[in-house]
C-alpha cells in the first residue's frame, strides 16, 4: 500500500494551494483518510479527516472555515483544497489512511493511523 501525497509548494500569505493524496494497493472504502502537519520543532499536528463511506469531514481548529477536505473514489485520491494560507501553515503535510472506521475522539490521533505518506512541504511567506 502506497500514499503518494503532491501539491506542496511555496505561496504567499493569503493564497492557496491543494494537495493530493493518491492511494495505491488497496482501497479505503470502510476506512478514513486524513492530513497531518509538522512544522520544525512541534508535534504532528491533526489538519482534517474524511470519512471515505459517507464523506462525513472533521477539521482541526486551526484550519477550520480555510481548509476543506474531499474525496475522488474513482481516483481512490483524497485533496485537502487550502485557502487564506498564513505563515503558521508552514509544515511538511502528511496523508494518512486507516482501513477501518473509528469513533470520532480518535480521528484526530495519529497513532490511529496504519499508512503514512511520504510528506509535502508547503512554506507559506509573509
Amino acid at each position: 500500500v502506497q500514499l503518494q501525497a503532491s501539491g506542496g509548494g511555496l505561496v504567499q500569505a493569503g493564497g492557496s494551494l491543494r494537495l493530493s493524496c493518491a492511494a495505491s494497493g488497496r482501497t479505503f472504502s470502510s476506512g478514513i483518510m486524513g492530513w497531518f502537519r509538522q512544522a520544525p520543532g512541534k508535534e504532528r499536528e491533526f489538519v482534517a479527516a474524511i470519512r471515505w463511506s459517507f464523506g462525513g469531514t472533521y477539521y482541526g481548529d486551526s484550519v477550520k472555515g480555510r481548509f476543506t477536505i474531499s474525496r475522488d473514489s474513482a481516483k481512490n485520491t483524497v485533496y485537502l483544497q487550502m485557502n487564506s494560507l498564513k505563515p503558521e501553515d508552514t509544515a511538511v503535510y502528511f496523508c494518512a489512511a486507516r482501513g477501518r472506521d473509528i469513533i470520532l475522539v480518535y480521528i484526530r490521533m495519529a497513532t490511529q493511523y496504519n499508512y503514512w505518506g511520504q510528506g509535502t512541504l508547503v512554506t507559506v511567506s509573509s
